[in-house]
């Protein structure tokens, strides 16, 4: 009998377009996955994409024909999830006349707005969130006070959170007043809220968040709420940041 080539099955997942394979491990894990109409929970699983039968939450996956990249300018008071129990509008209802199904490269919080990269293309999503590759993300900050130098160096140098001393920040102060600061902050993890929990640290709490660039992809002048495909140079940008060919 002859053996097509396999594959890991979160590594499949994710070339489907169904999430990162982080996302799909936990799916994984959750029993979610069918192979064969077999619930799998096993991370070393692999398949055979070109015989097995792979179905998550009892919908068949394949392939996506086509792999879509967009820049989307996230508003304030949208998820990142793509099933939110609360009913809140997400990101995904915002893309009309976009048939794939796209996911979210990393996400912005509910309050926070700007920049947010969503593909089909799992391979990339898993490099560009990975915390080795260490993909710098740039954000406009407006803090409550007058930040002074000290604190700038503080979130420079890394502060501690609760989950551990921050990586060194680059920071830059754009607009200072007695009441509120812009700052520049750009960081290359992505821990959960982490530049607000940095601001919240520091003794001044966070306005509001914008992110302008994530990797080597700017936000550029695209209004809230609307988004376009990525030109194929900022694709090979982004893939050449996280070593992808």
């Amino acid at each position: 009998m002859v053996v097509g080539k396999l594959e890991r099955l979160q590594k499949y997942l994710a070339r489907c377009g169904v999430a990162s394979r982080r996302k799909a491990e936990e799916m994984i894990k959750q029993g979610l996955v069918k192979v064969n109409g077999q619930v799998i929970s096993e991370m070393g699983f692999q398949v055979e994409p070109e015989k097995d039968k792979v179905e998550v939450q009892d919908r068949k996956i394949e392939p996506e024909k086509r792999k879509v990249y967009l820049l989307l300018n996230k508003p304030c008071r949208v998820v990142t999830t793509l099933n939110d129990p609360q009913g809140r509008k997400k990101v995904t209802d915002l893309l009309k006349g976009v048939p794939e199904r796209v996911y979210p490269i990393g996400r912005l919080d509910y309050q926070s707005e700007g920049l947010l990269l969503l593909t089909n293309d799992g391979e990339l999503t898993y490099r560009l969130t990975h915390p080795r590759f260490e993909i710098a993300k740039t954000y406009l900050v407006k803090v409550q006070g007058r930040v002074n130098k000290q604190n700038v160096d503080r979130l420079q140098k890394g502060v501690e959170l609760e989950d551990g001393l921050t990586q060194p920040a680059l920071v830059k102060i754009r607009q200072s007043e007695p009441a509120e600061t812009f700052l520049e902050i750009t960081i290359r993890e992505g821990r959960n809220r982490q530049v607000r929990r940095m601001c919240e640290k520091i003794g001044h709490p966070v306005i509001s968040l914008k992110r302008l660039k994530f990797g080597p992809v700017d936000l550029g002048n695209l209004k809230v709420g609307q988004y376009r495909e990525l030109k194929p140079k900022e694709i090979q940008a982004l893939k050449k940041a996280c070593h992808l060919k």
